[in-house]
Parts: C-alpha cells; structure tokens; sequence
C-alpha cells in the first residue's frame, strides 16, 4: 500500500468503541472475533470482549485495584503494525512496540496474539451490597477495603438517582431474611449509593447457599436485547478522576448536572484505582438513549449532559482523564496525552507512518502531518 493510497484499517473487536471508533470510512473494517481460538472470555467486568480490544485500551475492572488494569498483566504480544510487519514483542524484546501497542488505542498495530497472566477462576463467589446515603462515608469505605492487605477480591459502586424501582429489584440482595430493613431506603428525591463487594471462594458447593455472582453489563445487555432496546446508540462516558477532587465532582456532577436524570437504564460506576500510590476513580455514565424518544432518555439530550460535565472539568481544572477517550481534534488528543504527546507521534512514524490504522479516532488522518 503506498503512500499515495486513501486505504486505512480499524479492527473492531466487539464494537464497545464509541463514536464509531472502530470504523473506518471507505476503508476496511478487520473483525477481530474471527481470531477466536480455544475459549476464554476477557477478564475485564465485562467478559464479552476480544483480548486485544481491551489490551488496546486499558482494561479496567473492579480486580484493578488489585492487580492493575489488564495491559499490566501481559508477558507477550504478536502484533501486525501499520507497516505490515508481524513481529513478537515483551518486555524485553522489541520493548518499545510493545508498550506502544498496550493501551496505544489501535494505532500503532493490531494485536493478532497474546500471553497474558491467568489464574484459576473461583467456584464460588460471595457478593454483598451496601448502600449509603453520604457520599463522604461511601468513598471513605471503598478507599479503606482497597489499602487493607487481605481485603475482598472485587470492589464496585453505584449512583442511584431518583431509582426507587431499582432499588426493589435489588431487595434481595441486601439480605433476603429482612426485607423490612431493606424497605427503609427510600430512593424517590434522592442520591443514594450502593457499594458492591465479592469475595472468592473454592469450597465444596454443598456447603455454601449463597447466591452466584453474575457480571452485571451482560445481564443488562440480555435484559435490552430481548426487549430489542439494546441496538440503540449508548453515549457512554468514562472518567478517571483523582481521588483529591472526587467530592468536588460528586456534589456538581450528582447534585446539579444529573439531578433530573432520567429514570431509564443508566449505570454510575465507581472503581477506586490505585496508580503510583494515589488513588484515582472510575467513575462510567452508561446510558441508553431509547428509540424516537425527545425527553431525557434522547441521543442529544445525553449528548449534552455528557458535555456539561467535561465542561465542567475542565472549567475547574479537576485534572480528570477520558477512559475510552473520543476527540474530534488532535489539539485535544494532544491536550489528553500530555507530556506523552511527542513520544505517542514517534511511534506513529515508527509503526504507521501512512497512519493508516485506527482512523476512526480522528487523532491522525492520512493527509494530516504528524506535529
């Protein structure tokens, strides 16, 4: 492919990319499935992904804050750069490309195999929730289980706004012998949150009666499949905010932004990370939009909202980072990397110099200069 030729190449895993990421206009689409060899699911929250989508990207999941994201856990990569060159790659072997292509978003090769750390997956799990109606309290717990030595082995939250149906449905699960304590939290009006806890085990299963943790975005996708409202645009939003500004955000994000948030199917995650000893927040807006709708639960009406909080990030200088970043300008790609900026343009010109990958994150295009 020469240098004169408008081709360009995205790989699409599971098509979890926003915006159309994981397109490529006029271009070829490569359908990373198709490489599935001998079962096994990603160990992300969600386990209905391609490995190398998630290498591509971080991986993140409520185990990060015990073992890192899941780029943090590869021995070796067999990648296919812009170049066309297939090579195997580690930490210490073609070092460079390898931490390029980890999190390097697709644009520097596609990631054909991988060896990554496993270990056996546990035959039971005990899952508890706790809810909390301070924000204060429910951070302070979360950042207390994830510095204790011998703690739970997956810690996630919620942000329940005005979902008192979805609190019934979860009556259950709070503790099934007292559902009179249970019926004391009364969601209409308010913010509440909901910290989830499990906990692995490898114990006879006659001897345990407790319920089976299930992973929560699949069982969500098969509820909105089966009511045909999962092949709707989802505006999700994903940041990673530092623990020293998270009460800030919470009070304007939660107590104005999205106090009128609509009743439809909408997740606020809260994965406490720890990165070079601080302590960063997760914190994922995963709304559907519903079908001809002109309310709250439309396209542009999430659209919005998911401005109104970036732009008040970056009004308060919150230091907030997109996880799953869109742009539609490399000044603001070049703003998100930061310092890394130069080094992620030299390995473009290293492994793509045609930029022929990854078009559909606007962060090269073929007759833009790399600056």
């Amino acid at each position: 492919m020469g240098p004169s030729s408008k081709l360009t190449i995205a790989a699409r895993g599971h098509g979890h990319s926003l915006q159309g990421q994981a397109q490529a206009h006029q271009g070829i689409v490569i359908t990373m499935e198709s490489l599935k060899g001998p079962k096994m699911q990603s160990w992300t929250d969600y386990l209905h992904l391609t490995v190398g989508g998630t290498l591509s990207n971080a991986g993140i999941s409520g185990q990060a804050f015990h073992y890192g994201p899941q780029i943090n856990n590869v021995y070796q990569l067999e990648v296919v750069t812009g170049k066309g060159e297939v090579g195997i790659c580690s930490e210490h072997q073609s070092t460079d490309l390898f931490y390029a292509v980890l999190g390097g978003l697709g644009q520097f090769g596609i990631i054909t195999q991988a060896r990554i750390s496993l270990e056996p997956a546990p035959r039971m799990v005990k899952w508890i929730r706790v809810l909390y109606s301070e924000f204060s309290i429910f951070t302070k717990d979360q950042e207390y289980i994830i510095a204790l030595d011998t703690s739970f082995d997956y810690i996630e939250g919620f942000v329940l706004i005005n979902r008192t149906g979805l609190l019934n449905n979860w009556r259950s699960s709070f503790n099934s012998k007292d559902p009179i304590r249970a019926n004391r939290f009364i969601s209409d009006g308010r913010t509440l949150f909901c910290l989830e806890m499990a906990k692995y085990f490898n114990l006879d299963e006659t001897n345990i009666i407790d319920q089976l943790y299930s992973i929560q975005v699949h069982v969500s996708e098969i509820k909105l499949r089966e009511k045909g409202l999962w092949e709707v645009p989802h505006p999700w939003l994903n940041l990673l905010v530092p623990k020293s500004r998270i009460d800030d955000f919470a009070r304007e994000v939660f107590g104005n932004i999205l106090i009128d948030a609509s009743s439809g199917i909408t997740k606020h995650l809260w994965s406490p990370l720890t990165l070079a000893e601080d302590i960063f927040y997760l914190v994922a807006f995963l709304s559907s939009a519903m079908p001809s709708s002109t309310g709250k639960d439309s396209l542009e009406h999430i659209l919005a909202q998911n401005k109104r909080i970036l732009d008040y990030c970056e009004m308060t200088h919150l230091k907030v980072k997109q996880y799953l970043p869109h742009y539609s300008k490399q000044e603001d790609w070049r703003a998100h990397f930061g310092p890394k900026w130069e080094a992620f343009v030299q390995r473009k010109v290293a492994y793509d110099a045609l930029a022929i990958l990854a078009p559909g994150q606007r962060i090269f295009q073929k007759a833009m200069p790399f600056s």
